[in-house]
């Protein structure tokens, strides 16, 4: 046992890391597309903003905070000419007034992830709306206890769980008419559309279709969508990789996870650079 603190091995793997990771600025040359996204630092309310080459899938940059505060000092890094040669940015509604100022010929794709987030919060605001109070019949202690009936991916169900969740949708019709809105919103986006002009009219019937419906819940949905049609088509219209920044995410989370939370934020940095920036390297595997 070479008796060491946790502290003093903290220390020691960080500047291994470091001395892996070389000169961090070469990762941001000559970056084209990139996906920004925050993620949780300590499980609660404090951010980091991670920004990923999509062209390799590397995270390039992790800045404190989230929104203008986490990748206003990213930008300023790059420079005017980095800025220039950025040619997209996949973010969600967070980062677009950022990104609309400072790289106002950069295209931006809003992330379909955080579509989905969006229509599966106001289906699980719906349910509760309809069963708030105490559950008085079966389906609203079924729907209380199974809420992840409603807002998983249908095709990743089991049969029997299908066919509960259609038994229990077709029992209130507000509840089965979110639902299907759900599912059609995912079924759009998932799709690979080849004519962009369809795709807009699709996504304009859904809208209505949630006008129609008179579903509160819903038309927040409808209305961000309804102002931000072109940065949901550019990200069928640009072939890059939508899920990846959120792929880095969950690595993010379970490395946190892994290591019970790391008090030194800097260190946590370091740790997410070598999990997500070195993917090649042998140091990438080793958590501390």
């Amino acid at each position: 046992m070479a008796n060491l603190s946790w502290d003093t091995v903290a220390r020691v793997d960080a500047r291994a890391i470091a001395l892996a990771l070389g000169d961090r600025s070469e990762a941001l040359v000559d970056l084209r597309w990139i996906a920004v996204d925050e993620v949780s630092r300590t499980g609660g309310r404090e951010y980091f903003t991670i920004v990923t080459n999509l062209a390799n899938g590397r995270v390039v940059w992790i800045g404190d905070g989230k929104g203008r505060r986490g990748l206003l000092p990213f930008l300023r890094r790059l420079g005017a000419k980095g800025r220039r040669k950025l040619r997209g940015v996949v973010s969600d509604l967070g980062y677009l007034r950022i990104v609309a100022a400072r790289l106002p010929h950069a295209v931006h794709i809003l992330d379909r992830f955080h579509i989905v987030q969006w229509v599966n919060r106001a289906l699980d605001e719906l349910r509760r709306r309809l069963f708030s109070a105490a559950p008085r019949d079966t389906l609203g202690r079924t729907l209380k206890v199974q809420k992840w009936l409603l807002l998983s991916a249908r095709e990743n169900l089991e049969h029997h769980d299908r066919r509960t969740l259609d038994q229990l949708v077709e029992l209130n019709q507000p509840l089965y008419r979110g639902y299907l809105l759900k599912e059609q919103l995912r079924a759009i986006l998932r799709h690979p559309w080849r004519y962009f002009g369809v795709l807009r009219t699709r996504l304009q019937e859904w809208i209505l279709a949630v006008f129609d419906a008179a579903l509160p819940e819903f038309k927040k949905v409808a209305d961000r969508l309804a102002l931000h049609l072109d940065a949901v088509i550019a990200g069928h219209r640009h072939d890059v990789p939508l899920g990846l920044a959120e792929s880095r995410n969950s690595q993010i989370a379970a490395l946190r996870f892994q290591a019970r939370g790391y008090r030194d934020p800097e260190y946590f940095k370091l740790k997410i650079l070598q999990r997500c920036g070195l993917p090649h390297n042998p140091w990438a595997r080793i958590v501390l």
